[in-house]
């Protein structure tokens, strides 16, 4: 599967549609708090909008939400993949990304058959308190050599000036978050990002 490289992870249902009015074809909505009627609705309306765009959107975590809302894709984290009916997503027809951070995370994730794999932290990352150390961009280089036809996608502390190194060591995909959250123009900053990798 040929999936863009740039992957913006957004929080917000004015993110997606951001993200969608200035040609993103590849996202995620992650939101980590709300009520669970809030969050269907903004899974709803982000969904909504993705369609609209002919967006691919990925909705992080909430696998039972995705699934009643139609969604096509769904992020999950090791925790979530416990938790989460893997059969349930599968008859439901929807594409599966996994978050690794260790070999033993990586060996559990390729038996599912995920649609690609992240991994990260690549470098240290101001978005996020994290358990795992920065992986660096030789881990990049492992992974893709055990992942064979799976896409690969780096996350953790990436801006566009890192981009080039992080595909030249074998990355197929680049999940952005600070980089554009974080960014005092996040649309020039997304604007660039697709004169790039658009």
């Amino acid at each position: 599967m040929s999936l863009p490289i740039f992957y913006p992870l957004l929080d917000s249902v004015e993110g997606v549609e951001l993200a969608a009015r200035l040609g993103v074809r590849f996202a995620q909505l992650r939101i980590k708090s709300g009520g669970h009627e809030t969050i269907r609705d903004n899974i709803r309306q982000s969904l909504a909008i993705a369609r609209e765009a002919n967006m691919m959107l990925v909705i992080n975590d909430h696998w039972q939400l995705a699934i009643e809302e139609g969604a096509d894709w769904v992020h999950l984290g090791q925790e979530d993949l416990i938790q989460a009916d893997l059969n349930a997503l599968r008859r439901a027809g929807i594409s599966l990304g996994i978050s690794t951070h260790s070999q033993e995370e990586l060996e559990r994730a390729l038996l599912l058959n995920p649609d690609y794999i992240a991994l990260g932290p690549i470098y240290p990352t101001q978005t996020k308190s994290l358990t795992w150390s920065a992986q660096g961009l030789e881990r990049i280089s492992e992974w893709k050599a055990q992942l064979g036809q799976i896409p690969l996608c780096v996350i953790g502390g990436i801006t566009l000036e890192r981009s080039n190194a992080v595909l030249a060591s074998g990355a197929d995909i680049i999940a952005v978050v600070s980089d554009v959250s974080l960014h005092p123009d996040p649309s020039e900053r997304i604007r660039e990002w697709l004169t790039c990798y658009g």
